[in-house]
């Protein structure tokens, strides 16, 4: 009796980089993809069309671009936000758009879906039902945290430290949010 060989996955598939089956998906539906992806110092986001030679990116963001509106980029929801509105500026707003968020977990609320949120607030159109309150992402919690830890000096230095370094008040995030907000939407 002869032995099968054994059927290898593609090689994205093997390292969990991909996930063929919701791509599949994605690209059939014939919408052009929003592609949002997180590390731990900054969040990414492109535009991609679907061609046969290979995607095509239309439009792309990184949250470190922030920087020039006067935010601080770090991976957290305000900035997942700004990013968000940020892409919606670069991107067609009569397009109708489909959220890929890779291999993430799909939590509502997470990082990813208060992207998309932001990108919907900037006037694309995407896909799907977003409903998250604005004091998810308006910076308030981390302007409410930063105010608790006052009271403790090593605590507070140790958390928001990289914050004083580029002289940014944490308690003062939430007035910064609206102020970026409001800057992106001129533009």
């Amino acid at each position: 009796m002869k032995k099968k060989a054994k059927e290898m996955k593609f090689r994205r598939r093997r390292e969990s980089l991909t996930n063929y089956s919701k791509r599949i998906a994605m690209v059939k539906s014939g919408l052009e993809r929003v592609v949002v992806r997180k590390s731990n110092s900054r969040i990414t986001a492109q535009i991609v069309v679907y061609d046969e030679k290979g995607d095509r990116i239309k439009a792309s963001v990184d949250s470190r671009e922030l920087a020039k509106l006067g935010w601080p980029s770090r991976c957290n929801k305000p900035t997942a936000y700004l990013t968000g509105m940020l892409l919606a500026e670069k991107a067609d707003k009569k397009s109708e758009y489909i959220l890929d968020i890779g291999l993430s977990t799909p939590v509502s609320g997470s990082i990813p879906f208060v992207f998309a949120k932001g990108c919907i607030d900037g006037g694309m159109r995407i896909k799907g039902a977003l409903d998250i309150k604005e004091e998810a992402y308006n910076a308030s919690s981390i302007s409410r945290y930063a105010e608790a830890l006052k009271k403790d000096q090593n605590k507070y230095t140790l958390q928001f430290g990289a914050y004083a370094r580029e002289k940014v008040q944490p308690e003062g995030l939430q007035k910064l949010f609206t102020e970026v907000k409001a800057k992106i939407g001129k533009e």
